[in-house]
């Protein structure tokens, strides 16, 4: 039985009149937030949310985001090799939000903002101490794309709170972590549930 042809707009990309920033983010969700600490050659500690983030490897790990645009996190991990992805909670959600404005690169938005922030384990680029987990990378390589570059990082230690761990597993529901959608929307720690993945199709 043929399903009843649904009605849709279609946009071409290449049309000069199409957002396809504008679409795409508001399809391709929701979108983990990667909080990036880095420094400066000046060391001058930046921070900046970045919604164009996942996990690019995992033997070996790496991580990656995109930064739209030449922006200060580019510069800083391209100077200097590292960065930290903090986990952008749903406590944090308004020191997120305000780390996206347009400082200039000569000021630490964790200053200003007054978001405190520690040493990491084992790279220079601090991590936020109230974030629940971060990952600590070295610069792997990076890809540009148009506007866009690419940053894979290689993942030298991961640190997490001991109170949202369940023996050494991080629990979803202690982590609460946001997310971004379209526009100016952001999505709220979801709800879960449990699907054994199957071992094999008869």
């Amino acid at each position: 039985m043929l399903a009843p042809v649904s009605v849709r707009t279609v946009f071409d990309p290449a049309d000069a009149g199409v957002n396809a920033y504008h679409l795409l983010t508001a399809l391709v969700v929701p979108r983990p937030i990667a909080w990036v600490t880095s420094l400066s050659a000046d060391g001058v500690v930046n921070l900046a949310p970045h919604s164009f983030f996942t996990v690019a490897s995992a033997r070996p790990p790496i991580v990656q985001f995109t930064s739209v645009g030449h922006k200060d996190t580019l510069r800083n991990v391209t100077a200097t090799g590292e960065f930290v992805v903090n986990l952008a909670t749903e406590a944090l959600t308004e020191q997120i939000n305000a780390s996206s404005a347009p400082y200039p690169s000569e000021v630490g938005e964790a200053d200003v903002l007054g978001i405190a922030t520690e040493p990491s384990e084992r790279v220079a680029a601090p991590r936020v101490a109230e974030s629940p987990a971060s990952i600590e990378c070295r610069l792997h390589s990076t890809v540009p794309l148009g506007e866009s570059t690419l940053v894979l990082g290689d993942v030298v230690a991961i640190s997490v709170d001991r109170d949202v761990l369940d023996g050494d597993h991080p629990r979803f529901d202690l982590l609460r972590p946001m997310s971004r959608l379209g526009r100016d929307e952001w999505g709220l720690p979801p709800a879960t549930i449990r699907l054994t993945r199957p071992t094999r199709v008869d």
